[in-house]
């Protein structure tokens, strides 16, 4: 771990030549322990894959090589992982141990199934993120002494990469704040604990300067707040939705203007931290004859649930679900009810388009000690299945996951589960909800062998896509079905903290050509890139086959 010195700009190349030190790192083995199976898989499967990893998952992100970036916070006191080679981290402004040679940030190798200790200098705790188009990934803000701190971290094939630090680099403390990659590259963080305002990375001019955001004001609940972690979708026209409480916007952030408001999410309840529920864009198809994005937004708890809990009362979770067609010249909610009430719930996109509703609580809101009732049964939202076929039970986890877990979706399609940790300190013991350390994967139902006759395999793909143009795409499958059941999807990997993932996106791609290449399985597709830079943004995603309703495992390609 390294930190840089305070730069008077930083331009997105300036990541590609950060170089850091090398150092000894200790790999730890997979320790694989328990595997829960539906019957027929029907319901999807749990796999414990380490029981302990040092850390609890608080935050993570996927990268392109293929590796999962873990961090929680530096002053929950000592981890249950070393940093190597004797190093410690000395922090004078450290409310639970001024000197700690324990790591809170990890590598989690999805491949090899091994993980390595990672160096964070300052308090990570409750920060935001979003990766460069170059695949850096920059992490933002925190608490105490980590609060205005930019950190970096960018994959490098021989394993001696870490964290640098650039103190002091943002202009407002970033706590509780989220953050939107932009369609030129630039990353746009909004809000934080008692901050109405916004600001970009890398900073236009060496001078540190934020824009006020008049929504984080106006929906602020006093010291409750309920606006926390608002929810950030960036739509086609180039502009951003922004969701905070029960309120949102269309929001040109380039001309710091409202463009529109939309009607309040029905009931009245708020549906952001700490009454936590969570949302995403749906997937935007360029088959269509004109992209039109819509926005779900699912759970949280009901407005005063959250002094209800601190007096040791724990309502209800919400049950319900808010659809907005944002086009939509007079658009509205559409409401809709899950099978499980749910607090706390991460929701993620499927290579199938579909939506998982995983982790959380039935009862109460985040917060220290203030959830109660797990919901660890999952929960798939089928978006394009008719309004009273969408929702659709999963197997439950043995694993209650509570605040401060996370979710993330696998390369290959599974979804990757940790954390848990609703106390100041780590605590294992004489609690609810014990800390918990633990990494697992919830295989979706596609992923059942049943299926392997007609799952696609991609034989080879360009690992470069351009907007607009068209590129060569092979694939083979055991029984072929039909091209009206063939899809071709990239999925932007999020980064997951408090029950919402940050920039993930899916574009479905239109498909120009098929063609069957008769001596043997393998069909070639000619696919056509993104239409433009605010469909798709320029970076790394994964690309999915995805035939009658299953996908392959995903490849990475990049989107100039």
């Amino acid at each position: 771990m390294s930190t840089g010195s305070t730069p008077s700009s930083m331009s997105v190349s300036m990541v590609k030549f950060l170089l850091l030190a090398p150092t000894f790192f200790i790999f730890f083995p997979s320790v694989v322990s328990q595997t829960i199976p539906s019957s027929d898989g029907s319901q999807g499967q749990w796999r414990l894959l380490h029981a302990n990893v040092g850390i609890s998952a608080m935050h993570m992100q996927l990268m392109h090589d293929n590796k999962v970036v873990i961090f929680d916070r530096t002053d929950f006191g000592p981890s249950n992982i070393s940093l190597p080679g004797g190093r410690c981290r000395i922090d004078p402004s450290d409310e639970a141990l001024k000197i700690d040679c324990t790591a809170h940030s990890i590598l989690y190798d999805i491949i090899t199934d091994t993980y390595r200790p990672l160096m964070v200098l300052t308090d990570t705790w409750c920060s935001s993120g979003a990766v460069l188009p170059n695949g850096t990934l920059v992490q933002t803000g925190g608490f105490h002494d980590g609060d205005n701190v930019t950190r970096m971290y960018t994959s490098c094939p021989d394993d001696i990469c870490d964290w640098v630090e650039y103190p002091n680099y943002l202009s407002r403390r970033r706590w509780y704040a989220t953050n939107q990659i932009l369609p030129d590259g630039r990353i746009i963080i909004i809000g934080g604990r008692r901050e109405f305002s916004y600001e970009f990375f890398p900073r236009p001019s060496p001078r540190r300067h934020a824009f006020q955001l008049r929504l984080l004001i106006e929906t602020r609940e006093g010291n409750v707040e309920n606006n926390l972690y608002p929810y950030v979708h960036l739509l086609p026209d180039g502009n951003l939705f922004i969701f905070a409480n029960t309120r949102s916007i269309l929001f040109d952030y380039n001309q710091n203007r409202v463009v529109r408001e939309f009607p309040r999410i029905p009931g009245g309840d708020p549906r952001n931290y700490p009454s936590t529920g969570s949302s995403v864009l749906l997937p935007l198809d360029e088959n269509e004859h004109s992209v039109d994005p819509e926005v779900l937004v699912c759970g949280g708890a009901p407005r005063g649930a959250y002094q209800q809990a601190l007096r040791g009362t724990y309502v209800r979770a919400i049950s319900t679900c808010g659809r907005l067609r944002i086009t939509d010249q007079n658009a509205s909610w559409v409401m809709e009810t899950m099978p499980i009430p749910r607090v706390m719930g991460d929701m993620l996109l499927l290579p199938t388009g579909d939506v998982i509703i995983i982790n959380g609580g039935q009862l109460g809101t985040a917060g220290w000690e203030l959830g109660r009732q797990a919901a660890t049964r999952p929960v798939m939202y089928h978006p394009s299945n008719p309004s009273d076929q969408r929702f659709s039970v999963m197997e439950p986890s043995s694993r209650p996951r509570m605040y401060h877990s996370a979710a993330i979706l696998l390369t290959d399609g599974r979804v990757l589960v940790g954390g848990g940790n609703p106390h100041i300190y780590y605590n294992f013991s004489d609690v609810v909800y014990p800390t918990d350390l633990s990494l697992e994967t919830f295989s979706p139902p596609y992923l059942s062998t049943q299926y392997a006759s007609i799952r696609p395999v991609i034989l080879s793909v360009d690992d470069t896509v351009s907007p607009g143009k068209r590129f060569l795409l092979s694939f083979s499958v055991g029984e072929y079905i039909a091209g009206s059941v063939l899809s071709v999807r990239i999925v932007a990997p999020s980064f997951t903290t408090h029950s919402y993932s940050m920039n993930q996106r899916m574009v479905v791609l239109r498909i120009d050509e098929i063609i069957d290449n008769e001596t043997s399985s393998s069909y070639s597709l000619i696919v056509v890139g993104p239409s433009s830079a605010p469909i798709a943004p320029p970076g790394y995603y994964l690309l999915y086959v995805v035939h009658s309703g299953i996908p392959s495992s995903g490849v990475w390609v990049r989107l100039q």
